[in-house]
C-alpha cells in the first residue's frame, strides 16, 4: 500500500469520543506508579477516560528518549498500560524528541520508530508526539532538507503516524502551542498554518486556547489552569472555570496539566470531571477561553463543594494511597509483636486533679476546606475570604492613625481588626486539623505550603496587635533583599508585601526601610483621585509635547470621559494614597469612534483592547507598575481578547521605556498615526 493510500485509509481516524482526563507533563518530581493506578480509579470513578504520560524528568521521555527501556522499567510500563486498561482509561504515552533531533536524519526517524514500537509491545495503543519548549532554530543539515520548522516537524510526525499504523489516538504538540508565542497572531502564524494544512487529518492537535480555523480540527486543550511547577511556593487548590461549556462541541477533548503534588490534585481533577459532564446550551455563539458569562451548564462553586465534600471523606481515611474512603481502624497488637503502636492502652492516663487535660484532635471540617480552597485557588485569583483578608490588611494598615487616637474610624478601626483577628486564628486551627488528619499522604503533599501560609498569617496577624496596642513589637526577621525574589510566593507573599519591614530590624519598631505598595481593584469613588494623577501627568508632560495634540482613547480613558470595561480598572497605593492607575477597554474601537479618532482596521484586528497606565514619579520602583499591567493583562485575557495596545507621546520617555523593557509590548506601525504618537501592541 502507498503512502498517500495509507494517508487517506487513515484520515478518518481520531475522531471519536470526548477525550477527558490528565496529562502528567509537568518539570520535577514524577507521580510514582502507585499514584498513577489510583488516578486511573479516580477518572473511572468520576467519568474521564484518558491519562498522558509526558512527565518532564523521565529522561526516556526526553532528554534520553532514543534509549530503549530497560527490562526493570519495562515491567513498570507494562503494569501501569494494563492497570489503565483495567479501569478503562486510554493511556498516551508521549515521546518529546524535540531537544536534538535532527529531523533530516533517517536514522534519527528509526531511533524515533524503534522507541514506539518498543512502548507498543507493552499494549500501548495510542500516542503522541510533542515539540514544546524547544529550540525553533533549525541545524544547517534540516535547513537544507526542509523549508521551514514546521515542515520539519510535520513530516517527521506524518510518517511516524504511519509507521504506527493508525493507533487509536496520536496526539501532535506544536511548538508554538499558545497564542503568546504566534508570530505576529494565531491567524497570521505560518508556523499553525503549515501544520494546520499539513499534518494529516487523523492526528490530534494540542493546545491551550480554541483555533479550530487555524489548525483546521478541533485541538484537545492542553490546560495549564491548575499548573504549578513554576513557583514552587503556590498550590492551587480552586475549581475548574473560566471555561465555557460551550467550547465542549467545538474541541476534540480536555487534559488538564495539574500541580505536581499528586494528592493535592483531587480538586482540580474531580471539578474537570463535573465540567465534562456539562450541558453546553443550544446555539452557536462564539466563545472562548476565559469568557466571563455566566455558564448556565456549569457552576464552579457547586463543582467545587461536590470534590470537597468527596475529599472530605478521604482526607479521614486512614488508607494510605489515599483511595476510598474506609473507616479508621487501628489493629490489634499481637503477644508476639512489637508494641510500637496499639489501638487502646489497658491503662490509660487520666490526669489528676489540677493537671493539663489529654489532647484531642478536633475533626477536619467542610469549613476547614473550603478555607484551605480559598487561600490556594488559582493562578490569577484568590477565593473570597483570601481576598476580604488581603482587604481588611490593607484597610487596616492605611488607617492605622486611628487605632492610635480617638477618631470618627476608631471603633470601625477595632471592629474590623478584631474580625482580621478572627480569620487568622481560623487559618490556625485549619493548621491543626489538616495536621492531625488521618490520611497522611494527603497531609505530607499539603505541609509545606500549609505552614508557609500559617507563617505569613501570623506576621499579619502580629502586625495588627501592634498597630491596636495589644502586643509587643514582633523580633520576626524578613529578607532585606527588596527584589521579589526575596518574597514568599503567592497569598503569603501577598501578607509580607503590605508588612513594613524588609530590613535586619524590628519588624514593628522601625519606619519600613523600602515603600510598600498595595494595588486593588479601581472603585467610582477613586475617579477624582485619578483624574488628578493623569492631570499632574499631562502637566509635566506639557513642555515635551506639541501644542496642539490629537485625540488619545487612553486620554479620554484616563481623563474619566470614557469608563474603563468591567474588572479591567485596578489603582496603586502607598502610603500617602492612590498613586497610580491601570484601566483598560476590551474593545477599544467604539471608544476611538466617539472620539473620531482614525484608528486602522489592521491593528483593532489583532489588538482590539487598550491599556492605559500611569505612574506618579514618587513611585521609583517598576515593580509595582510591573505587577499591576501584569495584573490587567490577565483581566483583558480573561474578557476573550487576543490582543492589547497602548498609546504613548514620543515626549513620555518614561513610560516608553517602561514598556519597551517589559518584554512583551512591541511598536506597531499603522497608517495614519499621528506623528508625535507611538503606539506598541502584545498578543494575550
Amino acid at each position: 500500500m502507498s503512502t498517500a493510500d495509507r494517508a487517506e485509509g487513515q484520515a478518518t481516524r481520531g475522531s471519536g469520543r470526548f477525550i477527558s482526563g490528565v496529562v502528567e507533563g509537568f518539570y520535577g518530581r514524577p507521580w510514582t506508579m502507585e499514584q498513577r493506578t489510583e488516578l486511573f480509579k479516580r477518572e473511572q470513578k468520576w467519568g474521564l477516560n484518558t491519562y498522558l504520560y509526558a512527565p518532564k524528568d523521565d529522561y526516556k521521555h526526553r532528554t534520553y528518549w532514543r534509549e530503549l527501556y530497560s527490562p526493570e522499567e519495562a515491567e513498570q510500563l507494562i503494569a501501569l498500560i494494563s492497570a489503565a486498561k483495567q479501569h478503562e482509561i486510554n493511556f498516551i504515552y508521549a515521546i518529546s524528541p524535540g531537544l536534538d533531533i535532527t529531523f533530516s536524519n533517517p536514522k534519527e526517524v528509526a531511533a524515533l520508530k524503534r522507541k514506539l514500537d518498543q512502548v507498543k509491545e507493552f499494549g500501548c495503543r495510542s500516542f503522541s508526539l510533542l515539540f514544546d519548549d524547544i529550540e525553533t532554530e533549525m541545524c544547517p543539515a534540516d535547513k537544507k532538507a526542509f523549508s521551514s520548522f514546521a515542515h520539519a516537524q510535520v513530516d517527521v510526525t506524518n510518517e511516524v503516524y504511519l509507521h504506527l499504523g493508525g493507533p487509536e489516538a496520536f496526539l501532535f504538540c506544536p511548538t508554538d502551542y499558545c497564542a503568546a508565542f504566534c508570530t505576529p497572531s494565531v491567524s497570521q502564524s505560518s508556523y499553525l498554518n503549515t501544520v494546520g494544512e499539513k499534518l494529516l487529518p487523523g492526528i490530534d492537535i494540542l493546545w491551550t486556547e480554541e483555533v479550530s480555523s487555524v489548525l483546521k480540527r478541533a485541538p484537545v486543550i492542553w490546560d495549564n489552569l491548575h499548573a504549578n511547577d513554576y513557583d514552587p511556593q503556590r498550590l492551587f487548590l480552586g475549581p475548574y472555570k473560566d471555561r465555557p461549556t460551550e467550547l465542549i462541541p467545538k474541541l476534540r477533548g480536555v487534559l488538564s496539566n495539574p500541580n505536581c503534588e499528586f494528592y493535592p490534585n483531587f480538586v482540580a481533577i474531580h471539578t474537570l470531571a463535573t465540567w465534562c459532564k456539562a450541558l453546553p446550551n443550544e446555539g452557536s455563539k462564539d466563545v472562548e477561553m476565559g469568557d466571563e458569562e455566566t455558564d448556565p451548564g456549569y457552576s464552579p462553586q457547586k463543582a467545587l463543594t461536590l470534590a470537597l465534600t468527596d475529599w472530605l471523606q478521604e482526607f479521614m481515611s486512614t488508607d494510605q494511597s489515599g483511595g476510598p474512603c474506609r473507616p479508621a481502624r487501628l489493629k490489634k497488637v499481637s503477644s508476639d509483636e512489637e508494641p510500637m503502636q496499639t489501638d487502646v492502652d489497658e491503662n490509660p492516663y487520666v490526669p489528676g486533679p489540677g493537671e493539663n487535660p489529654l489532647y484531642t484532635a478536633e475533626p477536619l471540617t467542610m469549613d476547614d476546606l473550603n478555607l484551605l480552597s480559598d487561600l490556594f485557588y488559582l493562578p490569577y485569583e484568590y477565593g473570597p475570604t483570601a481576598r476580604s483578608m488581603l482587604e481588611e490588611l490593607n484597610w487596616l494598615k492605611n488607617h492605622r492613625q486611628a487605632a492610635a487616637a480617638q477618631t470618627d474610624e476608631t471603633e470601625e478601626w477595632h471592629s474590623k481588626a478584631q474580625r482580621f483577628d478572627g480569620r487568622c486564628e481560623d487559618v490556625v486551627q485549619m493548621f491543626n486539623r489538616l495536621s492531625n488528619a488521618p490520611n497522611r499522604s494527603i497531609l505530607y503533599d499539603l505541609y509545606n505550603y500549609i505552614c508557609d501560609i500559617k507563617s505569613g498569617v501570623g506576621l499579619a496577624r502580629a502586625y495588627v496587635k501592634t498597630l491596636g496596642g495589644q502586643g509587643r513589637p514582633s523580633s520576626l526577621l524578613m529578607s532585606d533583599d527588596p527584589e521579589p525574589w526575596g518574597f514568599r510566593g503567592g497569598l503569603s507573599g501577598e501578607f509580607q508585601r503590605m508588612l513594613p519591614g524588609h530590613g535586619n530590624k524590628d519588624l514593628f519598631k522601625d519606619p519600613p526601610m523600602t515603600q510598600v505598595y498595595f494595588i486593588r481593584s479601581y472603585a467610582k469613588e477613586d475617579k477624582t483621585e485619578v483624574q488628578k494623577i493623569f492631570e499632574e501627568m499631562q502637566r509635566e508632560g506639557k513642555d515635551q509635547s506639541p501644542l496642539t495634540q490629537p485625540p488619545l482613547i487612553s486620554d479620554r480613558l484616563s481623563a474619566g470621559e470614557i469608563p474603563p470595561s468591567p474588572q479591567c480598572a485596578l489603582v496603586l497605593e502607598d502610603e500617602f494614597g492612590i498613586c497610580g492607575f491601570a484601566l483598560a477597554l476590551t474593545d477599544a474601537k467604539p471608544a476611538a469612534a466617539k472620539i473620531q479618532r482614525a484608528v486602522s482596521d489592521s491593528l483593532f484586528k489583532d489588538f482590539p483592547s487598550l491599556v492605559a497606565l500611569k505612574v506618579l514619579p514618587r513611585v521609583t520602583d517598576p515593580s509595582p507598575a510591573k505587577r499591576m499591567i501584569g495584573q490587567l493583562l490577565s483581566s483583558v485575557r480573561s474578557s476573550g481578547s487576543r490582543g492589547a495596545f497602548c498609546e504613548l507621546r514620543q515626549g513620555d520617555r518614561r513610560m516608553l521605556d517602561f514598556y519597551s523593557k517589559l518584554g512583551s509590548f512591541k511598536p506597531f506601525q499603522t497608517d495614519g498615526l499621528p506623528q508625535d504618537v507611538v503606539v506598541m501592541a502584545t498578543s494575550l
